[in-house]
């Protein structure tokens, strides 16, 4: 795990000042480490019985897709508003400085799917919370909430279902 960690980059002060922003984008472009970070990941799931990979604008459809094809699923899209062409439910939630709405297909699910939703980084919790309440509208089972990383001091998870958070990596 040590390995891929150093891998992610730091940029200080992005997108603001005091902010140290982790920068995923050297793992995914080094073909060995984002092929063992998907393997990593995906063997928690091997012979749990899932049905769809629920993956958030944007990072978490790179995240989701790899997810999807290793465990052999189909993915689902969480989008912000009016990017999905048939009808969606929405959420609207609180971000630190306004408001944001996010929306899914009202047909991704059938009742009792088990999904897992799937999403690069853990920071505040707060889009992930609403993408929970938002899949959870349609009836289906959260196996679990699903980060390549985590930065541990910001306490995301505790917005979160218990027990139902992993992390590959933590900071």
């Amino acid at each position: 795990m040590d390995q891929l960690k150093k891998i992610i980059r730091d940029i200080p002060d992005f997108p603001k000042k005091g902010v140290v922003f982790k920068d995923i984008t050297t793992l995914l472009s080094d073909a060995r480490s984002f092929h063992r970070m998907i393997d990593l990941l995906a063997h928690r799931y091997v012979g749990e019985k899932i049905d769809q990979i629920v993956g958030i604008e944007a990072r978490g459809f790179i995240l989701g897709s790899a997810l999807a094809y290793k465990l052999g699923t189909g993915i689902t899209l969480v989008r912000k508003p009016g990017k999905l062409p048939y009808k969606t439910r929405s959420i609207d939630y609180e971000l630190e400085y306004g408001t944001d709405t996010l929306e899914i297909h009202e047909d991704a699910f059938k009742s009792g799917d088990r999904v897992i939703v799937a999403d690069d980084l853990l920071a505040t919790g707060g889009t992930m919370a609403a993408v929970v309440d938002l899949v959870a509208q349609a009836g289906v089972e959260i196996h679990e909430c699903a980060f390549m990383a985590e930065i541990e001091f910001l306490n995301g998870r505790v917005k979160l279902p218990e027990g139902k958070v992993y992390s590959l990596l933590k900071f």
